[in-house]
């Protein structure tokens, strides 16, 4: 063997141990089939006991991961944010072995120094993305404004564009600057118009604390009902005012959806699918089977 060839054949053996010890310092890959669990909004006039139930219900799920909707803290205050943020940590801190993504909310950020705080213990940046088996996870910041800010759309454009091969794609934000428009049947919003152009299958929001679900142009919307912050108008599980959870199961390209309400006291432990619920309450038939 040549000296050349002695040495190209060394430097391929050294690549392959190199792509060995990546793989193993990465971990395994993960599965294709896999559950998450999302969380709506905690604040908001939040109510005692009710977020301490909801992470010990989430917990019997075993998820791979958790994501919630935003409204972490009550916010509003810089000078108490972080003791506000420290409060939070010490309830979620016995399920550290659940990765915890956050979208950040109105209550989380609304100035510079809250969002120095949300920074820091989110441990990310308020706007990000991520993949997990075949699904494509999205974050977007609309924490201070109801429209969905210009840099938002551009990073999603840019995000969507760059992970358009993952087959499942979920974009979340606290406020449903979608509503409106989804909910009067309008395409021709520019988010939807990214939304569709790159795939994307499911949409989701919180800060209204209302279980609410639109169609639009096969993009399912989903408002999440509350983890924690406080039920309005008529309180009526029916409304969609009601404690809850939600899991999400992956399987390859397919995905289910199951909200579930919390158990005693805080609730009666219905659960439900997004087909169940319209724009403005449970559907009629699914009203009916909860009697």
């Amino acid at each position: 063997m040549t000296g050349n060839r002695r040495l190209l054949v060394f430097a391929a053996f050294a690549l392959a141990l190199a792509t060995l010890a990546l793989a193993a310092l990465a971990g395994p890959a993960p599965p294709d089939s896999f559950r998450f669990v999302i969380l709506g909004d905690r604040t908001g006039e939040a109510q005692p006991g009710v977020f301490e139930q909801v992470w010990r219900e989430t917990a019997a799920l075993h998820p791979a991961f958790v994501l919630s909707v935003g409204d972490n803290i009550e916010g509003g205050d810089d000078s108490a944010a972080e003791e506000q943020w420290r409060q939070w940590q010490r309830i979620v801190a016995p399920y550290r072995q659940y990765p915890l993504y956050l979208v950040p909310g109105n209550h989380d950020i609304w100035s510079e120094r809250s969002e120095q705080l949300f920074r820091k213990f989110a441990a990310h940046p308020p706007h990000y993305s991520f993949d997990y088996g075949t699904a494509h996870f999205a974050v977007l910041d609309n924490s201070r404004s109801d429209e969905l800010p210009d840099a938002e759309l551009a990073f999603l454009d840019a995000d969507l564009q760059a992970h358009a091969a993952q087959p499942v794609k979920f974009v979340f934000s606290h406020r449903p600057s979608w509503l409106i428009n989804a909910a009067f049947a309008n395409p021709q919003f520019p988010f939807h118009q990214l939304a569709k152009r790159y795939g994307v299958r499911y949409v989701i929001a919180g800060h209204v604390h209302q279980m609410l679900h639109i169609d639009l142009d096969g993009v399912t919307y989903l408002s999440m009902p509350s983890s924690g912050g406080h039920l309005r108008n008529s309180k009526k599980y029916e409304d969609g005012w009601f404690f809850a959870e939600t899991a999400v199961d992956v399987r390859g390209t397919d995905v289910s959806i199951r909200i579930q309400e919390l158990k005693p006291p805080h609730g009666q432990g219905r659960a439900t699918v997004p087909k169940d619920w319209g724009k403005v309450g449970l559907m009629p038939r699914a009203a009916a089977a909860a009697q």
